[in-house]
């Protein structure tokens, strides 16, 4: 097992400790009045006076474990091609043990507020989500890269598909500025698109392509929002830390590659309906001045009370990429729809269509894990070695269809054990297709050029 360097781990528990530190002045005073009065009386004062004061200092700890299982007929390397999060075939999967410590700011009014966040996840999930935007090669000229050390290879290389990500890591400050300023600096999820990496964030066990290979999860830098009136608001950043065009930068590599990301949302009066366009900007990477850009756009429409449609449209572009060792400019686009519908407050139904080019094959690989987790010397940190030459991509286009529920078991067994209230089990079943361009041949799922993939997971916050 690899261990956690020195450099990391201070950098990690020091932030942390920032955020814990009113807790920790807290506790020595509770140490030093037990000291002097060892009465009943004394200490339950003294541990209520603790509680007191933590609950008024704002910071609170939380998380969630998501993990499933998927069944597929057509598998034979033990992947569902290019799908993912759940990607591993006919098999269990903790995905997502996630431990977060947080103090949210207070985002109005007239006085300045200071927070932050630190989430720290364990699961099949953590290869998706480290700050892996420096690829094993660069995507430009192909020369060898070191990719970033800030979460790539924690742990775990024996366990070989588990591993621990750090995917939040920031400061916060409200800043009394007209309506108010939110300001992010660190490393934080990325607020462009509909799906988002953490489980509770989804409907679906599984995600669309254009979240997993046409948009960013994560960014390195600083993130400000602005809310303009009750209709519309703001948002705008910088990035750095990433040799893809400031997707998924860490603390510790291409520092110099500085870029943009903003957007812009508007919400009706009601917040029924809202519109929001974003998007990044910037040079690859350090080593080139090629662009590397992305715009997605989201609509969400109420239609009743108890049904709720999205839409979105995204546009990724990057210049220059090599490709079959010829440098060209590359890009993927797509369109995905989604439909839920509420039967009851406990069980709701859902559909997801899309339809996601790579035109250049340049996004979408198969199975997206190992092309996620290799260096430059064919070792895979989520499978070991020799692996490399197993990960495909050709230009083509992917068509997904996913059905599926959400069933929040415990409410309606009418179960009375508090941390099973939100419990919730998600059935689905997904049929994926894949049409290769330019007459090609390509077949990414288990040998076929289509699959349906059978999924049962459960999520429990706590």
């Amino acid at each position: 097992m690899t261990y956690l360097p020195n450099s990391k781990g201070q950098m990690i528990f020091a932030f942390a400790g920032s955020l814990l530190a009113p807790a920790m002045l807290f506790t020595d005073t509770a140490a030093a009045n037990t000291t002097f009065n060892t009465s009943k009386a004394a200490t339950n004062t003294t541990s209520n006076t603790l509680m007191d004061l933590y609950k008024k200092s704002g910071i609170r700890m939380g998380g969630w474990i998501n993990g499933g299982a998927t069944f597929n007929p057509s598998h034979i390397d033990g992947f569902n091609g290019p799908v993912t999060f759940g990607d591993q075939a006919n098999r269990f999967q903790l995905n997502q043990f996630n431990v977060f410590i947080e103090r949210a700011v207070v985002a109005e009014g007239s006085k300045w507020d200071f927070g932050g966040r630190v989430d720290v996840l364990f699961g099949t999930d953590a290869i998706f989500t480290q700050a892996y935007g420096v690829p094993a090669f660069d995507v430009n000229s192909g020369q060898p890269l070191a990719r970033s050390n800030w979460d790539l290879d924690l742990c775990c290389a024996s366990t070989r598909y588990y591993g621990i990500a750090v995917p939040q890591a920031y400061g916060e400050v409200y800043v009394p500025i007209g309506n108010g300023l939110n300001v992010k600096v660190g490393h934080f999820y990325t607020p462009i698109g509909y799906e988002s990496v953490p489980a509770p964030n989804n409907f679906f066990y599984s995600h669309a392509y254009t979240m997993q290979y046409g948009e960013p999860f994560t960014h390195t830098g600083a993130l400000g929002n602005y809310t303009v009136n009750k209709n519309w608001a703001l948002m705008g950043g910088t990035t750095t830390g990433s040799a893809t065009g400031g997707w998924d930068g860490g603390f510790d590599k291409q520092l110099g590659n500085w870029g943009g990301l903003a957007g812009i949302t508007w919400a009706s009066d009601d917040k029924g309906t809202s519109a929001n366009i974003s998007g990044t900007y910037a040079q690859t990477s350090t080593r080139s001045n090629e662009p590397w850009g992305l715009y997605s756009l989201v609509l969400k429409h109420r239609v009743t009370p108890k049904t709720n449609f999205v839409f979105q449209h995204d546009h990724g572009y990057a210049g220059g990429v090599l490709l079959n060792g010829v440098p060209q400019n590359a890009e993927w686009y797509g369109i995905n729809t989604h439909l839920y519908y509420d039967l009851t407050p406990d069980l709701s139904i859902g559909m997801r269509a899309e339809w996601f080019r790579d035109r250049d094959g340049f996004r979408v690989f198969s199975p997206g894990r190992v092309a996620a987790s290799t260096n430059n010397q064919g070792l895979s940190y989520a499978l070991g070695a020799g692996r490399f030459g197993n990960s495909t991509s050709t230009p083509a286009d992917y068509y997904a269809i996913t059905l599926g529920m959400n069933w929040k078991a415990a409410r309606t067994l009418k179960m009375d054990w508090k941390a099973m209230k939100q419990f919730n089990v998600r059935p689905n079943v997904r049929y994926d297709n894949v049409d290769a361009l330019h007459g090609a041949t390509y077949k990414p799922f288990g040998g076929h050029k289509d699959q349906v993939v059978l999924s049962l997971d459960f999520m429990l916050p706590f």
